[in-house]
């Protein structure tokens, strides 16, 4: 797999975990039906304490913190805000995670349904991101995952195998040669080998996937609701 080719016209990479790639979801999956192709959907698992250090909460409280200086709690609080004013205006409920999760199988799982269930991407985002952000899902058990794929109309059969076998290959490739690429984060989109970091070029892809007539669009946050 070559993280930055793809026979789809666009390629998309979401975290889970990442509040940033679940307001993403709703205005991406508008424009893959108001343009009626199929995008690449694909993992990518964000390794958070690396660069934003570690923390644990209970009942709201911090009772761990590793690496975060007050500037970085600073950044987060606002990183929090500023995505929950997408997601309400999305209709959706966005709560600040209480740890740093594992995201890697629930991730695997949109790997799986984009190779083997396309038509059900959809529903697998819808099932796992809104649940997981009212901090209704524990992600990191593969049978909370394999739920999901139920709810979402997905076979789980094959799931456990692909966990531990060509997905976590295909996942863990990805991860080993994401910088390389010049991915940093999600949600990332991949056009033409062309890297773009962010919700707010969606205006720039549809003008890009519909044949670039007229003037490029600007950079905007006021996309696809």
């Amino acid at each position: 797999m070559d993280v930055l080719k793809s026979d789809s016209p666009l390629i998309v990479y979401l975290d889970v975990k990442s509040p940033y790639a679940f307001i993403s979801v709703k205005p991406t999956l508008a424009l893959e039906g108001e343009l009626g192709v199929r995008f690449d959907w694909r993992p990518y698992t964000l390794d958070i304490p690396s660069y934003l250090g570690s923390a644990r909460k209970e009942q709201g409280a911090v009772v761990e913190s590793s690496g975060r200086s007050p500037k970085i709690w600073n950044a987060i609080r606002y990183a929090y805000r500023d995505a929950r004013r997408y997601a309400e205006k999305q209709g959706y409920v966005l709560k600040g995670t209480e740890k740093i999760w594992d995201s890697s199988i629930a991730n695997m799982g949109i790997l799986f349904v984009n190779l083997y269930f396309r038509d059900r991407i959809p529903h697998y985002l819808e099932a796992i991101y809104p649940s997981f952000w009212r901090r209704e899902l524990d992600i990191e058990h593969i049978d909370v995952v394999k739920r999901c794929l139920e709810d979402a109309g997905v076979e789980p059969t094959g799931f456990d195998d692909f966990v531990s076998g060509d997905g976590k290959t295909m996942h863990d490739h990805i991860l080993a040669h994401r910088f390389d690429a010049g991915m940093y984060g999600v949600p990332t989109y991949v056009l033409d080998e062309g890297v773009f970091f962010g919700r707010e070029h969606l205006p720039y892809i549809r003008w890009a996937l519909t044949g670039k007539q007229g003037t490029p669009p600007d950079v905007c946050n006021e996309v696809i609701s």
